[in-house]
């Protein structure tokens, strides 16, 4: 069984920023690839933000490109989103996922809300 917990959620003015981070814990042996997951109001979809694998190789969305940069430690089964320059429409609750076998694990997700 695998835990997310997140944290660094929160309000932010339009070009401000935040950090996310997530850390693992439980039974497990390794984790495969871990990201950073959203999902607006009113929509079923969680849209892939960003991803990355246990060697680094890393993965956005085109819309946060070049604004947004996922970062992880393996020793503290931990992942990170530096997330720069946010917009209004970067409002979500943001879900952290970690992929364990064939099993995607999830946390309960933190509000991230941009607004003047």
């Amino acid at each position: 069984q695998v835990e997310l917990v997140e944290s660094g959620g929160g309000l932010v003015q339009p070009g401000g920023s935040l950090r996310l981070s997530c850390t693992a814990s439980g039974s497990f042996s390794s984790i495969k690839s871990m990201g950073w997951h959203r999902q607006t109001p009113g929509t079923l979809e969680r849209e892939l933000v960003a991803l990355i694998t246990p060697d680094g190789i890393k993965d956005y969305a085109q819309s946060v490109m070049g604004r947004f940069t996922i970062s992880r430690d393996n020793a503290e089964n931990a992942v990170y989103l530096q997330m720069n320059n946010l917009k209004p429409e970067d409002t979500a609750v943001y879900y952290c996922r970690a992929d364990v076998g064939v099993v995607s694990n999830w946390g309960e997700g933190t509000q991230v809300t941009v607004s003047s």
